[in-house]
């Protein structure tokens, strides 16, 4: 009595939905506030960082999960939550062209609602699919829900960047709401029933929050994940809110443009998943600890050639760069969710869903952080030289943590690389 594969590509769809709208608030509602209002790019980050922030909550939810019950309710309670967050950011976004404060704050509730739906739907999903997943497809499992997740954040991405032109505040509102209403229709139907033919887990020993998450932290094999995913993701996620302002101030492009930009990036993570997808899981080729390397090294290239551009402005020469980005960071993700899964059955038994939201917790700090870190270095570096320049010299300092996390992925991904390999293929 576990999820079947029907039932995971289900659950896949609410990943795809749950991206979608995501992307709307990190990438197109952040380059409005960067370029077309003249904002500096650390405001747009320090709200991307508060829904991140606000993730912190993940381990509760987790938690929450591990004690078995319906987990579909809180998934669309998070939906809900996220949606409603979704269409009051683009409000806050035409408001700040009016009044600055009072759009402000509405972006301000905006992004902590957006953080609260994300972890609340985002972890009850994980946690589902960790403790109800087979050992031998959860491998498979992440792929398939990451990759529907990644289609979801492209084809969003890319429609909304045709719809946007020509650009105005009521257009971004349609726009917007259109997306998440479907987003929320498509969480209700892939969700119904889902759980109907699935064992409930059984309750976790009665212990608080606070002692179950120092639990899990005392497992070592817990704690050096933690701090990987940490450092990888924070590499990861300083070129998400500066990569179309560089495409919009160096490049040219308008915004329908650099939005189609942030669905050619998300396409090639897409290929880049399927491709380790299928080469790790089903035909065997390379260990999930050589992709996660391969990734980082590839992620880092990309970003040198991508700073080193910005001296030639030449918007055709900018896409393969920003595929190429996208696919071996896409490689690089799929292999250390790979891992992920594996890893969050290990260690002491009822408490898949507190690491499962131990790691999301990390990844969610280590999101915000990276963003603003990325977004206050450009400010900073556009006060001293031009824009082509200062942007660069932070796509730069993002390739040498992703030189970081190769190394720490050398040191540390061995063992579990190889638990993960050995469960993908049983």
């Amino acid at each position: 009595m576990t999820l079947g594969w029907l039932a995971i590509v289900r659950l896949g769809f609410v990943q795809m939905a749950l991206g979608a709208i995501v992307v709307l608030t990190t990438s197109t509602l952040n380059r409005l506030m960067v370029v077309e209002l003249s904002l500096a790019a650390v405001l747009p980050g320090a709200l991307v960082a508060l829904h991140y922030g606000i993730q912190i909550t993940r381990p509760n939810w987790g938690f929450i999960s591990d004690k078995g019950g319906n987990r579909t309710r809180w998934i669309l309670r998070g939906m809900l939550i996220l949606a409603a967050g979704g269409i009051l950011a683009a409000l806050g976004v035409v408001e700040m062209a009016e009044s600055y404060w009072f759009g402000l704050s509405l972006s301000i509730i905006a992004y902590a609602l957006i953080g609260l739906g994300a972890g609340a739907a985002g972890t009850s999903v994980l946690a589902l699919l960790a403790t109800a997943t087979a050992p031998h497809r959860r491998a498979a499992a992440a792929t398939i829900t990451w990759l529907m997740m990644i289609f979801g954040i492209a084809m969003t991405a890319g429609v909304v960047g045709q719809l946007l032109d020509p650009y105005s505040p009521a257009v971004l509102i349609r726009v917007v709401s259109g997306v998440a209403a479907t987003a929320l229709a498509i969480t209700v139907l892939a969700t119904w029933r889902v759980e109907r033919g699935v064992e409930a887990a059984p309750e976790p020993d009665p212990v608080p929050f606070r002692e179950g998450l120092a639990e899990v932290w005392a497992e070592p094999k817990a704690r050096l994940f933690t701090i990987f995913v940490f450092l990888s993701m924070t590499a990861y996620f300083m070129q998400e809110l500066i990569l179309e302002p560089y495409a919009g101030l160096v490049f040219g492009f308008t915004p329908g443009e650099s939005t189609t930009l942030s669905g050619i990036q998300n396409g090639g993570v897409f290929l880049g998943m399927l491709t380790v997808g299928i080469a790790a899981t089903a035909l065997r080729f390379g260990c999930l600890r050589n992709w996660v390397i391969g990734g980082c090294l590839g992620s880092a290239a990309s970003l040198c050639v991508i700073a080193i551009l910005g001296g030639y402005a030449l918007p055709q020469s900018l896409l393969p760069a920003v595929f190429a980005l996208g696919f071996f960071n896409g490689a690089f993700a799929v292999a250390a969710i790979g891992s992920m899964m594996a890893l969050a059955g290990e260690g002491r038994e009822k408490r898949e869903g507190t690491r499962m939201g131990l790691w999301g917790a990390a990844q969610a700090i280590a999101a915000g952080f990276g963003g603003l870190t990325g977004a206050a270095a450009a400010d900073v570096m556009r006060t001293l030289t031009t824009d082509a320049p200062a942007f660069g010299a932070v796509f730069v300092f993002e390739a040498g943590l992703f030189l970081c996390a190769a190394l720490m992925a050398l040191r540390i991904m061995e063992g579990s690389a190889a638990r993960a390999e050995l469960i993908a293929g049983e």
